[in-house]
């Protein structure tokens, strides 16, 4: 029994760390591998499935590989195992035929200036673990965004908005990176905590922002990243600075994420609730759900939401719950046939559109 007992306890902190385990700029598990069968001028045909059936315009990533993809192109002729998208451009590497690629929200990759030609200056932001390196874009509003990624991606992703954020409103942009990420400290345990100790490091740069002359701010997180936002918003000392926040595919209930991620790395069903546990024993994740930051009555300031059903990784049904509780904060945009993280990549002007609804009366 005690051989048992014990087996037991490994198995659940071995299923945790599977889970836990910060992958930064990869893909999250479950997102399934395209096939290319054929290129040409401005477009691409890639294996039919769910994933390369989804509207709107997405990365796609293979060994040494990265392009962009546009929407399905229907009336273009293919086989009946296959679907055509328009190609908009390809950064780096070849997409020969044969080769296995991913479709990524992350639409582009290097920094601001790189990527975008906006120009930045590179910041180091002093987090409770060591420095924290961040991409700063001024402007000449005293509202700052800060932005905060989420799960399997990098700063990288919000440059898809960073154009929108910086060019069109006008506003300075605080692109973070936080503990775990590229450049930046590794936590003790070498876990994430799912946005539950993270938020810190999203406090810190708040704290910078604040030093450096923003007169209050806006927090746009995704996945974990939009957890770190509410715990902020809840937490903070600087909280009364917060002007609202924008939260895409929001971790709201820690156990069913950790479950997801876990199942979808292939650990059996049968180990999921011993890496419940084992998780709770490792990172101090307490409770049902997020606890006080996902509570309705710890928002204190507008909220915009974009998620949807599609998403399998943080579930909905918490989402839309928050939404009910407190439709005179909280803003829902349902976004229908995206995975998690990619709201805006289903359909970039709408999200865009709401978005400039949102924080134009937050100026």
């Amino acid at each position: 029994m005690i051989g048992a007992g014990t087996a037991a306890v490994a198995a659940g902190r071995h299923a945790s760390g599977v889970a836990l385990r910060p992958r930064p700029g990869r893909p999250l598990p479950g997102e399934p591998r395209l096939t290319v069968h054929a290129t040409g001028p401005g477009r691409i045909t890639l294996t039919r499935a769910l994933p390369s059936l989804r509207p709107g315009v997405y990365g796609l990533e293979g060994p040494g590989v990265h392009a962009v993809v546009g929407p399905v192109l229907a009336d273009v002729p293919h086989a009946p195992d296959t679907v055509v998208r328009r190609l908009e451009r390809v950064d780096h590497g070849t997409l020969a035929a044969g080769t296995r690629v991913r479709l990524t929200p992350r639409l582009y990759s290097g920094t601001p200036e790189s990527a975008l030609g906006i120009p930045y200056e590179d910041v180091e932001i002093a987090g409770e673990l060591g420095p924290l390196p961040a991409w700063y874009v001024p402007a000449a509003r005293a509202t700052w965004v800060i932005t905060a990624h989420g799960l399997g991606t990098t700063r990288e992703h919000p440059l898809n908005v960073l154009g929108f954020l910086s060019r069109r409103l006008r506003f300075p942009v605080l692109d973070l990176a936080y503990r775990g990420d590229p450049g930046a400290p590794r936590p003790a345990d070498g876990l994430g905590h799912l946005g539950e100790s993270e938020w810190r490091d999203l406090d810190a740069a708040l704290h910078h922002a604040v030093r450096h002359g923003a007169r209050s701010v806006i927090l746009h997180g995704w996945s974990t990243g939009a957890a770190m936002a509410l715990h902020t918003a809840a937490h903070s000392p600087l909280r009364d600075r917060i002007a609202g926040v924008v939260l895409d595919s929001p971790v709201l209930d820690w156990e069913a994420t950790l479950r997801a991620l876990a199942a979808a790395r292939r650990v059996p069903a049968a180990l999921l609730p011993l890496a419940v546990r084992a998780a709770q024993g490792r990172t101090g994740l307490q409770g049902q759900g997020p606890g006080q930051t996902a509570d309705p009555d710890a928002l204190t300031v507008p909220a915009l939401v974009f998620h949807g059903p599609g998403d399998s990784v943080a579930p909905w049904a918490a989402t839309r719950a928050l939404a009910e509780r407190r439709p005179g904060l909280v803003t829902l945009h349902t976004v229908r046939e995206a995975p998690h993280a990619a709201m805006w990549n289903a359909d970039p002007e709408r999200y865009e559109e709401a978005m400039r609804r949102f924080l134009t009366p937050l100026l």
